[in-house]
């Protein structure tokens, strides 16, 4: 995520946010910008804070079970243990400028920069949780819903983040609305207001996280 703390307090209706580093190619396990309520405020305002990406359930005893939430079906969340308490009370919005995804070809798996065609910021749907240690460690993880690829990234791969309109961003946020309900909001996003091109091998390593990861290249 490349965008200023005022275009991210902006766009998210924030009171203030903090000016983040740019970001090319975030790994799971490393910290992320999370939007949520916060829970000090009575649930009416909205902050940004930074997780662990990899949900670590509360009743969790190894840390490592966050490397395999990294994203949830939200097709099947509700019926997940380590999702359900989340989807209650802790969902939470990604912003982001783009993702990656990979395409299966005979050479290997090809990357490729989803993002939206004017560029704008966005945002994924997700869950938060809080976590504490028997040596009172405490720590917070996020998750990314998933859902069916649009016509555009089904083209690299079948599943993709859910991207949130901004009209959704209230009822996600909202735990007075039912996670029945909030569920409703998880579809593909529009296609025709989005792009995809391929990009270099260097995002295969998290270690490379500077402006050439997402520069484009022939496909």
């Amino acid at each position: 995520m490349r965008a200023s703390a005022s275009d991210i307090a902006e766009q998210f209706a924030l009171l203030e946010a903090p000016q983040l580093p740019p970001r090319y190619n975030i790994a799971p396990s490393q910290p992320v910008a999370v939007i949520r309520l916060r829970p000090d405020a009575n649930n009416q305002q909205r902050e940004l804070t930074m997780m662990r990406w990899g949900l670590i359930p509360s009743w969790a005893t190894d840390l490592t079970i966050g490397n395999r939430l990294i994203n949830a079906r939200s097709e099947s969340v509700l019926e997940k243990p380590a999702f359900r308490a989340a989807m209650r009370r802790r969902r939470c919005l990604i912003p982001a400028d783009g993702f990656y995804e990979w395409r299966k070809t005979a050479g290997g798996k090809q990357p490729y920069f989803v993002g939206m065609r004017d560029g704008r910021l966005f945002a994924f749907a997700g869950l938060w949780e809080s976590w504490e240690g028997a040596d009172h460690s405490y720590l917070e993880s996020c998750t990314l819903l998933t859902t069916t690829a649009n016509k555009l990234v089904a083209d690299i791969h079948d599943r993709m983040p859910v991207i949130l309109p901004s009209e959704a961003y209230g009822p996600w946020l909202d735990p007075a609305v039912p996670p029945a309900q909030a569920v409703a909001l998880l579809g593909p996003f529009p296609a025709e207001q989005m792009t995809a091109y391929p990009v270099g091998t260097l995002v295969n390593n998290p270690q490379n996280d500077r402006p050439e990861c997402i520069v484009p290249v022939a496909s």
